[in-house]
């Protein structure tokens, strides 16, 4: 587990030995998540980050009315609830859940701003836990960018086009099934399912389950073009 967490971006520029002398600092837990499982519900109050050790976890808004959106994925090796933990006292406002079964490193953020003599990396993880929030905040910010096209097909178009050059590829697979791609992009299952087979129909794409290939010569994608 500590080569693991030695890679994560949280810890990058520690060493395994500089983690393990702040590990007890920061109260290190671990638990395990079935799929589906609530880990940190809206309107509690965090003190922890959670490191993803194994599989991912969803973060996801509910309103009244029952309607989810998705806001994104954080896979393995990513954290979550940095931005809730680093503010005291203020409720989360989404749903962290269990996207498949999953173990979740929480690490305390009260701890790490507190003085620990032991630690030779305390200033390092501070700089790493601004940069991966700097991070979040320009994803949250992308995803605006694909749900303002009015149409169906220009939301799918808008982030089919990011995942592509952030995969230097036309075969691109994606985080989502239909539902939660539906929920991302704030559209109905049903509406989107029927537009991805006019898309498929009208030659822009070929498709399996999460892995869409890209057929027209639509997109400026720079490197190596895979598929």
């Amino acid at each position: 587990m500590m080569d693991f967490i030695s890679k994560a971006a949280l810890f990058q520029g520690c060493s395994k030995e500089d983690i393990s002398a702040i590990a007890k600092h920061l109260d290190f837990r671990t638990n395990r998540y079935r799929k589906g499982e609530v880990i940190l519900s809206a309107g509690s109050i965090v003190t922890d980050i959670g490191l993803v050790l194994s599989g991912s976890v969803r973060i996801e808004h509910t309103d009244l009315w029952g309607n989810k959106s998705i806001l994104g994925i954080t896979p393995a090796g990513g954290v979550f609830a940095e931005s809730y933990a680093c503010i005291p006292n203020e409720p989360m406002l989404v749903d962290a859940a269990a996207n498949e079964d999953c173990k979740i490193l929480f690490v305390s953020v009260p701890k790490l701003f507190a003085p620990c003599p032991a630690s030779r990396c305390q200033s390092r993880l501070i700089q790493n836990l601004l940069a991966i929030s700097a991070g979040k905040n320009l994803l949250l910010s992308k995803r605006s960018l694909h749900t303002s096209p009015k149409t169906i097909r220009g939301r799918l178009l808008s982030y089919f086009s990011q995942e592509a050059l952030a995969q230097e590829s036309r075969k691109i697979t994606i985080p989502f099934d239909r539902q939660q791609l539906a929920d991302y992009l704030n559209l109905d299952r049903s509406a989107l399912s029927k537009e991805l087979g006019k898309m498929k129909r009208d030659g822009l794409i070929e498709y399996h389950k999460n892995v869409f290939e890209l057929n027209i010569d639509m997109l400026p994608i720079t490197g190596t073009a895979a598929g």
